[in-house]
């Protein structure tokens, strides 16, 4: 290994914790900017990655500090879409001047909205297709897949090395918008019907009807996609349905949030469809219903 990177994750969830503790794993200085009870867990035990693979306890830094970012050459960017802004004007002032900050996130817009917040040569966007789940406190669960791709950048290509050494396929690519799109196409197709039955994707495909409403979704999102200039990259039907092959066991991260009483990402996911398919004159009633019925079961459950 060339000299190891000094690494911080913004918002260690189950995503963070994944990817940075292949990297730490690896022999990198990586820290985790976690919640309260991750942090104490790590900081006693170490971050336990439950993989496919192996099952071992990762001796890794964690913090609850935004300043723990200090001096990291590559920020690995997991927070929540809804918190995009904020947690971006957190980081700002501990951020060093060459960093990189990747954008590990769902939805489409996360790192033009970053952009807004920090200096926008200091930010790429990255596609994530990983299952995962936090198991318990500083506890991740991995259920398939881990692979990125990234933007070009300045140091992007140093990158990817290291990721890849360390056990994460990553390609860089001239069309990570079409790939942030193919990816909430899928996202859209699985993670509503998820949140709603709080059952894996492998089980709901086999209910009555189902595969006919995902592919209405589907269908929808493509003609958005289409409209707004998007170009998918490869096959749309093969990539929803490798899902089913390659995650059979994984629960949404939309269904996780609901069954923690969390806010969800919905509105930058089927919400999205649908604001834009408002702008552009297209109808989009099966994203309308999988949205407003997450809506409607996280706002019972935040009552």
């Amino acid at each position: 290994m060339n000299k190891p990177l000094k690494v911080a994750v913004m918002g260690a969830g189950a995503v963070g914790c994944y990817f940075g503790g292949m990297l730490a794993r690896a022999g990198h200085d990586v820290v985790l900017i976690a919640r309260p009870e991750h942090v104490q867990a790590i900081q006693r035990n170490g971050l336990r990655m439950e993989t496919r693979t192996f099952d071992e306890h990762v001796r890794i830094a964690a913090s609850t500090e935004p300043s723990a970012v200090q001096g990291a050459e590559l920020v690995l960017f997991c927070v929540k879409s809804t918190d995009t802004e904020s947690a971006g004007a957190q980081l700002k002032p501990h951020l060093a001047p060459a960093a990189l900050v990747l954008t590990l996130q769902n939805g489409v817009d996360n790192a033009e909205r970053l952009r807004t917040v920090l200096p926008p040569r200091q930010v790429a966007a990255a596609v994530v297709y990983v299952a995962t789940e936090m198991a318990g406190p500083g506890h991740v669960k991995h259920h398939g897949r881990g692979e990125l791709v990234i933007e070009p950048s300045s140091t992007s290509d140093a990158v990817a090395r290291a990721l890849v050494a360390a056990g994460v396929p990553t390609e860089i690519s001239d069309n990570v918008r079409g790939a942030l799109w193919m990816k909430l196409v899928i996202n859209c197709a699985y993670n509503a019907i998820s949140a709603i039955a709080q059952r894996p994707y492998g089980e709901n495909v086999r209910s009555e009807g189902i595969r006919e409403v995902m592919r209405d979704v589907v269908d929808e999102c493509v003609a958005v996609a289409r409209a707004e200039g998007v170009q998918l990259p490869g096959d749309v039907d093969a990539a929803v349905g490798k899902i089913i092959q390659t995650m059979p066991t994984q629960s949404s991260s939309t269904a996780q949030d609901l069954a923690r009483g969390k806010r969800t990402e919905i509105d930058y996911l089927n919400g999205l469809i649908i604001r834009r398919g408002q702008a552009l004159g297209i109808a989009t009633p099966a994203n309308r219903v999988l949205w407003a019925l997450v809506k409607l079961l996280e706002r019972g459950r935040a009552a």
